[in-house]
């Protein structure tokens, strides 16, 4: 087989989560549960580079509004 019979060509759809995570998931599939759309679909390579762009801060949204919340008593 050669790459083009191999190559991904699934379509994928951007999801976040409450803690304001991304991940990607087969567009045609239902969201885990807790995930909602992102509002970005495409081909993988396009969705991790949207997920790269977007999740600059990687700790959960929990995390950081407890660190603000210390960092504001101090």
């Amino acid at each position: 087989m050669s790459r083009i019979d191999t190559e991904d060509r699934t379509i994928y759809k951007v999801v976040v989560n409450d803690e304001e995570q991304y991940s990607i998931w087969p567009a045609e599939r239902e969201n885990a549960l807790g995930w909602r759309d992102a509002g970005k679909s495409g081909l993988k390579s396009e969705c991790l580079e949207y997920v790269k762009e977007v999740w600059t801060d990687m700790r959960p949204l929990s995390l950081r509004k407890k660190m603000e919340e210390w960092s504001g008593k101090n």
